[in-house]
């Protein structure tokens, strides 16, 4: 059978944005759809229940979440733990919260670039205690926006920080050689991503 799953985008972004990582899940098997969401003027209190409402009479279906996509999907388990979900892969996900975002909302002039994203993009979660098995595949080429609004003392893809990625509680974790942006495009990153979601674990140098 058809392993499905349902991509989500990431702010400033719309579905469109995911189509070269969709044609390569599709291309390896997998069955993808991709759930687009208003990121700035809605954020996570109008996609959440859009999801929650989507995912609830599904059949047995996996999320992978770009950015802002990741915290979303998880935010929806939160809420809804017996939604059919299976795994879940967070590509550069900040999900212990964004130093980057916390910069765009100090400064009155690019604050609003956030919209209603902002609360859950600054805040993050504190580990993930859900009963899906979730994945984490970051990047560590630090080319991105995010390098201007926020100092990244360590590794970084040039938005999100490695340490903003290392949720407790993962199931897994891997490092990519890409940015922030290129997660989507990265073929090292699909590849990652569509063992993880067979397999529930990475594929790891031995």
């Amino acid at each position: 059978m058809t392993q499905r799953v349902l991509l989500l985008h990431g702010i400033w972004n719309a579905k469109a944005w995911l189509g070269p990582l969709a044609a390569r899940l599709r291309a390896v098997g997998f069955g993808v759809e991709i759930f687009g969401y208003p990121s700035v003027f809605g954020g996570p209190e109008v996609a959440i229940p859009h999801l929650i409402a989507r995912l609830r009479d599904s059949e047995p279906v996996a999320l992978l979440g770009h950015s802002l996509g990741g915290l979303i999907a998880l935010e929806a388990l939160n809420r809804e733990p017996n939604l059919p979900v299976t795994r879940v892969v967070c590509l550069g996900s900040p999900l212990r919260g964004s130093h980057a975002a916390r910069g765009l909302a100090g400064r009155v002039w690019t604050s609003p670039a956030l919209g209603r994203s902002a609360g859950l993009l600054q805040r993050g979660f504190e580990r993930w205690e859900g009963k899906q098995q979730v994945g984490m595949v970051a990047g560590n080429v630090p080319h991105g926006l995010g390098r201007y609004f926020a100092r990244f003392e360590d590794q970084s893809d040039g938005t999100v920080a490695l340490e903003e990625t290392r949720l407790p509680g993962l199931t897994d974790h891997c490092v990519v050689a890409s940015s922030h942006s290129g997660l989507v495009f990265s073929a090292a990153a699909a590849l990652q991503a569509a063992h993880f979601l067979r397999e529930g674990r990475f594929q790891h140098p031995t």
